[in-house]
């Protein structure tokens, strides 16, 4: 039951990802429209960092840029002492299909395959051996108590259900990063609960977190929250820091104006 647990949090300076003056922008007709403007930060072992702000302030497209899914426009984004955007688009899917585990909204499913074959999908792409597969992906299972539905179809399980397991896929390469995009955006709030406690708890394991959520009230789960208004990192804060407690809680992510945005809290 440890395999999938051996992350120790015996080097927690250690920077894995870090993203420097990274600008993003979009040519729409004759106009340039610059949507990420010269965000910086690190994200070192062990964190639990959530990206946040209000609907169409460019978190996903920051995410999108970590993942080395969307190349900057400027900036550089290390992973692993890896230079990103340098390596081939091959060469960044192989990185990311090793060392991050993703978990979005909206699960993807491989309609023909079971619960347990489609947390094992991962590792068949590696050239996993049949039974080494099915072990971990049970493992996987049991880790997020999903081990009941081996055999059922995702699609039959309710969305909380399914979440679980798109975490038990996220977690079967034993990946250097855990991403969460919107995570509970789909579930009602019993669910939601569960889902970031789970991220917490395999958090505290020692695994390494980055989330995106549009929702202040998950806050709270993150050792750093990074706060981002109109394509701008305005403000980093820190677990249980009193600007936190100034943040207006709102499921649309609006903020306290009496917070100064313009302010990073170290």
């Amino acid at each position: 039951m440890n395999q999938l647990l051996n992350h120790q949090k015996n080097d927690e300076q250690e920077v894995i990802l870090e993203m420097s003056e990274v600008r993003k922008s979009f040519t729409i007709g004759n106009n340039e429209i610059e949507i990420i403007k010269g965000v910086s930060f690190q994200v070192k072992k062990g964190d639990f960092i959530i990206i946040f702000g209000p609907s169409g302030c460019g978190k996903s497209t920051i995410l999108n840029i970590l993942l080395g899914l969307e190349p900057p426009t400027q900036g550089k984004v290390n992973f692993l002492k890896k230079d990103l955007y340098k390596m081939s688009d091959d060469e960044r899917a192989q990185l990311r299909k090793k060392e991050i585990g993703t978990v979005y909204q909206q699960s993807n499913w491989v309609k023909a395959l079971t619960v347990v074959e489609n947390v094992a999908f991962p590792l068949m792409l590696q050239g996993i051996d049949a039974d080494k597969r099915l072990e971990l992906s049970i493992e996987a299972l049991k880790l997020v108590e999903m081990a009941q539905t081996l055999d059922q179809v995702p699609t039959e399980l309710s969305a909380g259900q399914q979440q679980r397991v798109s975490l038990a896929r996220a977690l079967i390469t034993k990946p250097s990063l855990l991403v969460a995009d919107e995570p509970t955006g789909n579930l009602d709030s019993k669910s939601s609960q569960e889902i970031m406690n789970l991220f917490r708890d395999f958090n505290r394991q020692g695994h390494t977190v980055v989330m995106v959520t549009h929702d202040l009230e998950y806050l709270k789960y993150a050792s750093r929250s990074m706060q981002i208004v109109d394509g701008e990192l305005v403000a980093e804060h820190q677990a249980n820091a009193e600007s936190l407690r100034k943040l207006s809680i709102s499921k649309r992510g609006n903020i306290d104006s009496s917070v100064n945005l313009h302010e990073i809290h170290n």
